[in-house]
């Protein structure tokens, strides 16, 4: 089964220095059917206003990374991290016991956009981690370059769950596909542009929940604005469901 959540069905916030789509239920947004899939718990797609964010805050037992589409992000933790994020750049924050920490527009003048997206790991209390990794356009460039797994293959960032993330990049004629085994669930989420998942189009902000489907194939995607200059596809490959 194939179903795909349009982004118009998304939950919305708009606190003027933020604007969020939730994927899923999250904060003041809630809707009793759409409480994560599997492990994956929260996808918000953020825009942050120059020079603002979030003040340093809590967060325990969740494997959070965040995705830079464009700008910059500025994070500081309290295990003594500070880095500044950028398009390329996916963080993994591993919270275990606990971790505090604060997530700014690093710039002054432009917004900053990214998704985050939260996993619920398979083991509690662990000790809190911090990463951070580069994947360059080529790596990405009509492929699905795995960027999260849960040991660490191919440079990829290392999450405490059995779950594989993807990120590729489709324009044109570009093309890739990847086989789920039969105890594997997959989630596809369009960070911009469109694209084409088993044939059928998805575009910006659009989802697809893949229950007993073992291969996936991605194609035709198009640009939605020159500077993306393809579609951006976020493929997480997933336990058997829970939800």
């Amino acid at each position: 089964m194939l179903a795909i959540r349009k982004a118009t069905d998304r939950g919305h916030a708009d606190h003027g220095w933020l604007k969020s789509f939730h994927t899923f239920s999250f904060a003041d947004y809630y809707d009793p059917r759409q409480r994560g899939f599997s492990d994956l718990l929260v996808i918000n797609d953020d825009s942050v206003a120059p020079a603002k964010g979030f003040a340093q805050h809590p967060h325990r037992n969740m494997e959070i990374f965040s995705y830079v589409l464009q700008g910059a992000l500025e994070h500081k933790d309290s295990l003594g991290n500070g880095s500044v994020i950028r398009p390329g750049d996916v963080q993994l924050i591993s919270a275990g016991s606990g971790v505090t920490h604060s997530e700014y527009n690093h710039s002054a003048s432009e917004p900053v956009h990214f998704l985050q997206i939260w996993i619920v790991p398979n083991v509690r209390q662990a000790e809190p981690r911090y990463q951070q990794e580069h994947f360059s356009t080529e790596q990405k460039r009509g492929r699905l370059c795995l960027i999260i797994s849960p040991d660490g293959a191919a440079g990829s960032l290392q999450v405490r769950q059995q779950a594989r993330v993807y990120a590729g990049l489709f324009d044109g004629a570009e093309q890739a596909s990847l086989t789920l085994d039969e105890h594997r669930y997959a989630y596809v989420h369009v960070a911009t542009g469109s694209v084409e998942l088993n044939g059928q189009r998805l575009q910006a902000g659009d989802g697809a929940r893949l229950r007993g489907v073992r291969e996936i194939d991605l194609r035709g995607g198009e640009q939605a604005e020159a500077r993306q200059r393809a579609a951006i596809t976020v493929l997480m490959r997933l336990s058997v469901a829970r939800r």
